[in-house]
């Protein structure tokens, strides 16, 4: 839809939600353990192998710290140990982001759901088992059961297969670079929430069609535009090229969806629905 025009939004019929760093603050502890762990094993960690490892699945990033960083181990072995870590870090306290499962929930009442992670399967069963979500979910793909990881499309449009759902008639709703890539390759609305400590890049955060503050604002009025409701091209103006505030359009009680200055072009595509 281009900006000053209305109509009709295509209808969603589905939402896969990622996990790492949207439902779960789980990057530091990821970061925490692979470090300490490549570290124990002689090997190097930095900010750049730490941001090459964002979004890969495991077969890649444990091949990734033995070819790259010099981790002795066969990467089944890193792998492994990672893991168990993991699954150490999270019984002991899981770091389950505020408003996430009234989120899981809300959506749920409206889509069939799908989970599109990069985490290994265990662990995805395990913070599954640990909030409760799992009845909430009807398929749930880890990237380590698909060729490729994000920011290739193949854990989103598996995510679309296992639903039944064609990916153009899905919602992706993601935090990071290569989610948002991802999920945009696979031919997904996306919306993205950006992760705080690890936030997309501006051409990432640009390609998304929404840009939320917070999963609280992922509510009935979102849901609403993606089920096929009226919505209006946001206006732009001084307070918008600023990113200075919600944009609001429509009649009635109003959903606000917050627009990024530095979004461009993209801005146009944010809907604002009415709740």
């Amino acid at each position: 839809m281009s900006a000053g025009r209305t109509g009709p939004v295509d209808t969603t019929e589905a939402i896969a939600f990622d996990l790492d760093g949207l439902l779960i603050s789980s990057e530091e502890i990821w970061d925490s353990v692979r470090e300490r762990f490549v570290r124990e094993r002689g090997g190097r960690y930095d900010a750049e192998v730490q941001r090459a490892m964002m979004g890969m699945s495991s077969p890649e990033w444990s091949s990734y710290l033995h070819d790259a960083a010099g981790v002795p181990d066969t990467p089944e072995e890193i792998n492994a140990e990672v893991v168990r870590r993991m699954l150490g870090a999270y019984r002991e306290r899981l770091p389950l982001l505020p408003g996430a499962v009234e989120a899981v929930e809300r959506a749920a009442k409206r889509f069939p759901l799908a989970l599109a992670s990069s985490s290994n399967r265990a662990l995805i069963d395990e913070v599954l088992e640990l909030t409760g979500l799992a009845r909430l979910f009807r398929a749930t793909v880890s990237s380590e059961e698909v060729g490729r990881g994000k920011p290739a499309p193949d854990v989103y449009l598996e995510a679309a297969r296992r639903l039944g759902v064609e990916a153009t008639r899905c919602a992706a709703v993601e935090d990071s670079h290569a989610g948002i890539r991802s999920a945009k390759a696979a031919g997904m609305r996306v919306v993205a929430i950006p992760n705080p400590s690890y936030p997309p890049d501006d051409e990432a955060l640009a390609a998304a069609d929404v840009v939320l503050g917070s999963l609280a604002e992922l509510g009935a009025g979102l849901y609403g535009c993606l089920l096929g409701g009226e919505a209006r091209a946001p206006r732009h103006g001084p307070r918008a090229a600023r990113g200075g505030g919600a944009l609001r359009c429509g009649v009635g009680p109003l959903y606000a969806l917050r627009a990024h200055g530095r979004r461009g072009a993209a801005e146009a595509r944010a809907r604002i629905c009415v709740a």
